[in-house]
């Protein structure tokens, strides 16, 4: 073999070389690039949910949700965590329910709960109706989410003549499954419950349709519109509390046909027995 061709594989061996990235270049490469599409996630993630990084100082929270932070760090944090992240066991992330999931919880007095159970219990409110607007204004400052309209729910719709019905209409189709047909409420599975509706305000039905508490679904915008939603609170408000029932006068619980069912079975058909038996003796 000649010199000329020991000389050529020399130096195609060192073009080689020089021209193969070292595997250190590598690796610092491989870790550039894992570290800007970290950083790509995390600006997208905080562009969508910039409130689950605020900070709680004056110059981002508003008067109300600073004072709405007092009553979450003395009352809620030992469950829901610090800045309502969640404490695994004990209560669940508040980032994103918004300020309606908090007005419906703890304005009926289901939030703080006595003890760990299926199901939060109404129950008297532990924070006034002003308390209850800081919490709810803190929790929707740091991740957003649902709340309840601005206004009155229900004076839009007291002039229009058919809301009641409508909203009627609505109410079966929708909510007698587990409320009954007379809104007194019933038994659900794994020991929960639908809670009775004839003392519910019209803000606590509205915030139950947009946040889905416990076992109810949850009625976005996309399923009832916010007209329906006040049209079902006007048959609630105007017809079921009011003492209006739709089968007649004697309510019988107001859980709707069952009892009717009982009642003519175990009493009517008693009755009719004995009449025939009465006939009969009398022939």
């Amino acid at each position: 073999m000649t010199s000329d061709s020991h000389a050529r594989r020399r130096f195609r061996g060192v073009f080689v070389r020089q021209g193969a990235p070292s595997r250190a270049r590598r690796r610092i490469g491989a870790a550039v690039r894992m570290l800007a599409a970290l950083a790509l996630a995390g600006g997208v993630y905080t562009a969508f949910a910039p409130g689950a990084f605020a900070e709680d100082n004056g110059q981002q929270l508003s008067a109300t949700a600073q004072e709405g932070k007092q009553l979450f760090d003395n009352s809620c944090i030992t469950c829901h965590g610090r800045d309502a992240q969640g404490v695994p066991g004990r209560g669940p992330s508040l980032i994103g329910v918004g300020s309606a999931s908090v007005e419906f919880q703890v304005g009926t007095g289901r939030m703080p709960m006595t003890r760990q159970e299926s199901q939060a219990e109404e129950k008297k409110p532990q924070f006034d109706k002003d308390q209850t607007k800081q919490l709810a204004q803190y929790i929707q400052e740091l991740g957003g989410g649902p709340q309840l309209p601005a206004g009155s729910l229900t004076e839009d719709l007291t002039s229009n003549p058919d809301a009641l019905s409508k909203g009627g209409q609505l109410f079966r189709v929708n909510c007698t499954s587990c409320h009954g047909y007379g809104g007194g409420g019933g038994a659900l599975s794994s020991g929960k419950w639908a809670p009775s509706l004839h003392s519910a305000s019209a803000e606590t039905i509205y915030a139950a349709m947009l946040t889905g508490p416990q076992n109810m679904p949850v009625f976005g915008d996309n399923e009832l519109t916010p007209d329906q939603k006040r049209e079902i609170i006007t048959y609630v408000t105007q017809q079921l509390q009011q003492d209006k029932d739709p089968g007649g006068v004697f309510n019988l619980g107001r859980y709707g046909p069952v009892t009717e069912g009982m009642a003519i079975f175990g009493v009517g058909m008693v009755i009719l027995v004995f009449t025939a038996l009465w006939i009969a003796g009398k022939s």
